[in-house]
C-alpha cells in the first residue's frame, strides 16, 4: 500500500462527540462548534484533501458527484476545484452546515454547481441523489449506525462505471509532542485513552477496515492508499486554533476518566490566557493518518 508523507498544509469532526453530518441527532445547538472545527480541518488539511482527489483512479472526469456527510463543504469544494465541469450534490443531516456550505458556494461563485440535500444517511430510504459518476464519503461512514445498509444504498445509486471513494481516519489527530506538557508528559495520549469507552459505544466503526465491508456490499476495490500527514505548527497559525478546538472537545468526553492532575494540566493547556496554553506553544504539529478506498460496483 503506497504511503505519502506530507509536510505541507492540507477529518470532518474528528472530536470525541459524534457529529451530526452523517445522521440525525442533536443538531442546531451544536452546529456552531462543529462548524468551527470542520472549517479549521478544511483549512489546515486542504492540500492533503486535494492530493486525494488528484489520486482517485478515474477513467474520466466525473460530471455528477455526490458528497455524503459533506459537513461545511471541505470535500465539496475540493472536488469542484479538481473537476471544473462537475456538479456536486452535498448531503448532510445538519441544516446549519448546509446553510454555511451554500454561503461559501455563493462567495466562491460556484452556487450554480452545488445542490444541497438535507437527509439522514442512517434512514432506510435515501432521497433521490441522481446517478453520480463519483460518490465521495470522507470521515462520514464511521459515524453511520448502519454502515452496511448505507454502502448498499451507495451501490444502488452509483452509475454502472462510477467510483466510490471512502476516506477514513485511523483516529483523532495528535498535536503535542510525547514529552508535553512539561508537568504531565504524555497527557494527550492519556486524554484520548480516556475517551475509548465513549467511542466504543458511539462510534464503533471508527478505524474499521472498510475493504471487506465494501466487498460484502457488492463493490470491487480498485485501489487503496494510506496517507500519513505531518504538518508543523509554523506552517499555519490555524493549527493552534485547530488544536485548541479539537482538544477542548476531547476534554468534554475525557474529563470523568482523567486524574485530577491530568484534568488540571489539560485545562491549563486550554486556557487562552495562560502562558502555557496551546495557543502560545511553538511545538504544535498536526499528525494524522487517512486511508482511502476506491471501489466500483462488482
Amino acid at each position: 500500500m503506497p504511503q505519502t508523507h506530507q509536510h505541507t498544509p492540507h477529518h470532518h469532526d474528528e472530536s470525541g462527540h459524534r457529529p451530526d453530518h452523517a445522521h440525525g441527532g442533536h443538531q442546531e445547538h451544536s452546529d456552531g462548534g462543529q462548524a468551527e472545527i470542520l472549517d479549521l480541518d478544511a483549512e489546515v488539511l486542504a492540500e492533503h484533501t486535494a492530493s486525494i482527489t488528484a489520486w482517485l483512479p478515474l477513467t474520466s472526469d466525473p460530471r455528477r458527484i455526490v458528497d455524503l456527510g459533506c459537513g461545511t463543504g471541505a470535500g465539496t469544494f475540493a472536488l469542484l476545484e479538481r473537476f471544473p465541469d462537475a456538479h456536486v450534490t452535498a448531503v448532510d443531516t445538519s441544516a446549519g452546515h448546509l446553510r454555511l456550505l451554500r454561503e461559501k458556494a455563493c462567495d466562491r461563485g460556484v452556487e450554480g454547481r452545488v445542490r444541497t440535500v438535507q437527509a439522514d444517511l442512517d434512514a432506510h430510504d435515501w432521497p433521490d441523489l441522481g446517478t453520480p459518476d463519483l460518490v465521495w464519503a470522507s470521515a462520514s461512514m464511521h459515524h453511520m449506525t448502519h454502515p452496511d445498509r448505507a454502502l448498499r444504498n451507495v451501490r444502488e445509486l452509483l452509475a454502472p462505471d462510477g467510483l466510490f471513494a471512502v476516506v477514513e481516519l485511523a483516529g483523532f489527530p495528535r498535536f503535542l509532542p510525547a514529552h508535553a506538557p512539561e508537568n504531565r508528559p504524555g497527557l494527550e495520549e492519556r486524554a484520548h485513552a480516556a475517551t475509548d469507552g465513549f467511542h466504543a459505544e458511539h462510534v464503533p466503526h471508527r478505524g474499521a477496515d472498510w475493504g471487506p465491508k465494501l466487498t460484502a456490499a457488492g463493490f470491487t476495490i480498485e485501489d487503496e492508499r494510506t496517507v500519513t500527514v505531518t504538518i508543523e505548527g509554523e506552517r499555519s497559525e490555524a493549527i493552534g486554533r485547530y488544536a485548541h478546538g479539537s482538544l477542548r472537545r476531547v476534554r468534554d468526553v475525557a474529563a470523568p476518566a482523567l486524574s485530577p492532575e491530568d484534568l488540571a494540566a489539560l485545562d491549563e493547556l486550554l486556557d487562552t490566557d495562560s502562558p502555557n496554553g496551546l495557543l502560545r506553544r511553538a511545538d504544535l504539529a498536526v499528525r494524522t493518518e487517512r486511508t482511502v478506498w476506491a471501489a466500483r460496483r462488482a
